[in-house]
C-alpha cells in the first residue's frame, strides 16, 4: 500500500501528520479561496488586488491570483498529502511573501504569529513528508518521500518568494 518511509512510520506519528495535514490544508484553502472568490467574507480578487497594490507589489490583482491559487491548491496538495513537498512549498512560497510585508507588526497580539507559524508547519511537512495516509503514496513517483524533496521543496519556495519579493516598490 505505502512505500518504505510510509511502513516505517509507527501508526501514531502517521495519524499525528494527517491530523497535521488536514488542517493546515483546510486553513490555507480557506485563505486562498477567500483572496480567488470572496468565500467565508474574504476579499476577492479585486480588494485583493488592491492590498497587493498598497503593498508595493506590481500588477496587484495577477499577484492576488497568484497568492490565492497557491495557498488554494497548496492548501488541497497538503490536505489530501498530494504532492506534499510542492504543496508545501506553494503555502510556505506564500508565507514568506506575507512575513516580509507584515514584519513590522511583530509579534503579539496581531502581528506575524499566525504566519510564521503556517510557514513553519508547511517547512515542516516539506521535511517529514505526509505520513502513511496520503494520496501519495499511491504515486509511483512520489511513494517513497525523501528528505531531499522536502529540502528542494524550502529551497524552490525561498528562491520563488524572493522573486517575488524583490519586484517590490
Amino acid at each position: 500500500m505505502g512505500g518504505p518511509a510510509a511502513t516505517a512510520l509507527p501508526t501514531g506519528v502517521s495519524l499525528g501528520l494527517l491530523l497535521f495535514r488536514l488542517v493546515i490544508g483546510l486553513i490555507m484553502t480557506g485563505h486562498g479561496t477567500q483572496k480567488l472568490f470572496g468565500w467565508f467574507d474574504g476579499p476577492g480578487i479585486d480588494m485583493t488586488g488592491k492590498f497587493f497594490t498598497q503593498s508595493g507589489y506590481p500588477a496587484g490583482k495577477a499577484m492576488a491570483v497568484v497568492a490565492g491559487l497557491s495557498e488554494t491548491l497548496g492548501g488541497v496538495g497538503l490536505f489530501l498529502g498530494l504532492l506534499t513537498p510542492l504543496a508545501a512549498a506553494a503555502v510556505l512560497g506564500t508565507m514568506i511573501n506575507a512575513l516580509v510585508v507584515t514584519w513590522g507588526d511583530f509579534f503579539l497580539p496581531a502581528g506575524v504569529e499566525f504566519t510564521l507559524l503556517i510557514a513553519v508547519a508547511a517547512a515542516g511537512l516539506a521535511l517529514t513528508g505526509p505520513g502513511r495516509y496520503a494520496v501519495d503514496h499511491y504515486l509511483p513517483v512520489v511513494r517513497a518521500h525523501r528528505l531531499s524533496y522536502g529540502v528542494g521543496a524550502i529551497l524552490l519556495a525561498a528562491v520563488a518568494a524572493l522573486a517575488i519579493v524583490l519586484t517590490r516598490d
